[in-house]
C-alpha cells in the first residue's frame, strides 16, 4: 500500500474544482440550491466571525473604561480628607472644656 501524498505534488488524487453553478447545465436545480445553501453558510460563518473580533474589541473597550473610572473613583477617595477634619471637630466636642 502506496503513502499518503500530500496535495498538489504529483497527486493522481481526484479534488474538487470550482465551478459556477449558473453555467454548469448538467446540475440539477435541487444541486443548485445546495450549493447556494453551502456558500450562505461560509458567509455566514465568515461574518460571524468579523463580528467576534469586533465584539471582543468592543468588550475589551468598555472594560476598559470601566476600570479606569474604577481606579480614579479610589484615587480621589484616598485623597479626600474632609472625614478627618470631621472627626477633629467631634473629638473636640467631646473633651470637656474647663
Amino acid at each position: 500500500m502506496a503513502a499518503p501524498r500530500e496535495p498538489g505534488r504529483d497527486s493522481e488524487a481526484a479534488f474538487a474544482k470550482r465551478i459556477d453553478p449558473a453555467r454548469e447545465p448538467e446540475l440539477s436545480a435541487e444541486q443548485r440550491r445546495v450549493m447556494q445553501r453551502a456558500q450562505e453558510a461560509l458567509r455566514q460563518r465568515a461574518l460571524q466571525r468579523r463580528l467576534r473580533g469586533r465584539n471582543v474589541l468592543t468588550g475589551l473597550g468598555i472594560g476598559a473604561v470601566v476600570l479606569g473610572i474604577y481606579g480614579y473613583t479610589f484615587y480621589k477617595i484616598s485623597q479626600e480628607r474632609f472625614l478627618d477634619e470631621v472627626e477633629q471637630e467631634v473629638q473636640a466636642a467631646q473633651t470637656p472644656v474647663n
